[in-house]
C-alpha cells in the first residue's frame, strides 16, 4: 500500500506473506481482479502488461482471455509471487511469462493494454511509476488502475500498531495509508491519471465489505501490507499484538472492515503527443 501502504519495504514483506496472501485469494484478491478486468476487458490476440502482479489473480485469467495468440507479462518483484504464477500457469498457459523484474524498469512497451490491480502504492515514486506505466501502452492502448479507496481497512492499522509492545510502535502521523491521497475518490483518481497523461479516463468505485472474523481479522495481518507492521517480532511477540489485536476489534465491535476499491479505465493519447 505506498504512501501508499501501511509500512515501508512491501514488497519485501508480500515475498514473505506469500503463503497467507493466497489464502486471501478467494475472499479478497480475486473479486478484486475480477472488477479489474470486467473493465479492462482483454481481448483475443492483445499485449498486456500486468504490472506488481502478485500471486497472479488478475494476470491468470487475462491470460486465458487474451488465448495463445495473445500474450501477458506479469510483472513483479517479489520472486515467491512469481513462482505461484509460474506454478499456477505451468504449461497450459505458453501466452503467459512471468518476471522477476521492477516495473518502474520494465523497458518494453506497445502493449494494447496495462493493468496494474493495487500495485502502484509500491513503487517508490507512485507518480512517476504510474507515468512510466502509462508510457509502456501503445498509442491508444488502454490502462487501467486499481486503488483503494479513501476509508478502506480504517481503522484496522491504528488497531494493530496499538496492539504492539510501545516501544516498536511507529508514530500514527508517520503511518502510511492505503489509500493515495491524492486519488483516494474515483474523482480525483480521474483528475490525476488525467494530469499524467492519459484521455478518456473514466473511475468508479467498487463497494465491499468483508464480514470480520477472528480468524479473518488476523489474516488480513499475516496476507497483506499490514504484516509490515509486525515484522520483526518473535513469536511471544506476535501472540501477545495478536490477542491485544483481535480484543480491541471485539471492544469495537467491529463486524466487517470497508476494502472499498477505485477503478480506473483511460487510453494513452493516439497521436503525436503519445509518440
Amino acid at each position: 500500500m505506498g504512501d501508499s501502504t501501511t509500512v515501508p519495504d512491501f514488497a519485501e514483506e508480500f515475498a514473505r506473506a506469500a503463503e497467507s496472501f493466497v489464502e486471501l485469494d478467494h475472499v479478497l484478491w480475486d473479486p478484486i481482479s475480477t472488477a479489474t478486468l470486467a473493465r479492462s476487458r482483454p481481448h483475443f490476440d492483445e499485449r498486456v502488461l500486468d504490472a506488481c502482479c502478485g500471486d497472479g489473480a488478475s494476470a491468470l485469467p487475462t491470460a486465458e482471455l487474451v488465448g495463445v495468440g495473445g500474450r501477458v507479462d506479469a510483472v513483479d518483484l517479489a520472486k515467491p509471487m512469481i513462482e505461484l504464477v509460474r506454478s499456477r500457469a505451468g504449461e497450459r498457459m505458453p501466452q503467459l511469462q512471468a518476471h522477476v523484474a521492477d516495473v518502474t524498469e520494465w523497458e518494453a512497451d506497445g502493449y494494447d493494454l496495462v493493468q496494474c490491480v493495487l500495485g502502484i502504492f509500491f513503487l517508490p515514486d507512485i507518480e512517476a511509476g504510474t507515468r512510466h506505466l502509462i508510457e509502456r501502452a501503445r498509442p491508444g492502448g488502454r490502462v487501467v488502475v486499481t486503488v483503494w479507496a479513501r476509508g478502506a481497512w480504517e481503522p484496522l492499522p491504528e488497531l494493530l500498531v496499538a496492539a504492539l509492545p510501545e516501544a516498536d510502535r511507529p508514530d500514527l502521523e508517520e503511518l502510511s495509508r492505503p489509500a493515495i491521497e491524492v486519488a483516494d475518490t474515483a474523482g480525483t483518481l480521474a483528475h490525476w491519471l488525467t494530469e499524467l497523461g492519459l484521455e478518456q479516463v473514466r473511475a468508479e468505485s467498487v463497494q465491499r465489505h468483508l464480514d470480520l472474523t477472528p480468524e479473518l481479522a488476523w489474516l488480513l495481518v499475516r496476507g497483506t501490507g499490514l504484516r509490515a507492521i509486525v515484522s520483526g517480532l518473535d513469536g511471544d511477540e506476535l501472540a501477545g499484538v495478536r490477542e491485544r489485536y483481535l480484543a480491541a476489534i471485539a471492544d469495537r465491535e467491529l463486524h466487517s472492515v470497508d476494502v472499498t476499491t477505485l477503478i480506473a479505465a483511460g487510453h494513452r493519447p493516439d497521436g503525436p503527443a503519445a509518440e
